[in-house]
């Protein structure tokens, strides 16, 4: 083997992803991005089947992929506007108080496909390098909240730590890709 070839399939690129970079666009709720602190690339597990043999079962691969929920926590605006974002939202997918808050609902967002009835919302979480410029990107399909987190008031604090909620969400798929768009 020819020394060139032995370092071909190295890393070429030796520097660490920071935890710290990221960009967060949420088409739906652009006040929750803007104060986003913490996220995640969701992690993916794959079904195992076994196969019955005299023996011992086989375990094989499965044929179903899961993804775990995306989860985002966020900075919270002394007005709520980016709280009451996300809890409008499932306000108006769970069980609201009126027929008449679903109806605002719709009316407050401006969506393409009526079918959804604005439902659901893409997503883009940006991972950045070691410059703080944009590397890559994990597209999030029809992404729904379905947990928003505690706001705890305490008056008992020494010092200051201002609030920070977590909303959970469910999505159908998510891709890694380029800037460009192509799966990597």
């Amino acid at each position: 083997m020819a020394v060139g070839n032995a370092y071909s399939n190295q890393i070429q690129n030796r520097n660490f992803l920071a935890p710290v970079g990221f960009k967060f666009v949420l088409n739906r709720s652009p006040k929750v991005a803007f104060f986003s602190n913490s996220s995640t690339i969701p992690g993916v597990s794959l079904g195992v089947a076994n196969q019955a043999t005299p023996l011992k079962d086989l375990p094989t691969p499965g044929d179903i992929l899961e993804f775990n929920d995306f989860r985002l926590r966020f900075l919270v605006d002394e007005n709520l506007e980016n709280y009451l974002e996300i809890q409008k939202w499932m306000r108006a997918l769970g069980y609201p108080d009126s027929l008449a808050e679903i109806y605002n609902f719709q009316q407050d967002y401006d969506f393409k496909d009526s079918d959804l009835m604005n439902v659901y919302s893409d997503a883009t979480l940006f991972v950045l390098n070691s410059n703080q410029s944009a590397n890559f990107k994990i597209m999030f399909k029809d992404m729904f909240p379905y947990d928003l987190s505690d706001l705890q008031f305490d008056a008992t604090d020494s010092d200051i730590d201002y609030l920070t909620a977590e909303v959970s969400f469910k999505y159908t798929i998510y891709n890694i890709t380029d800037l460009n768009g192509k799966n990597l």
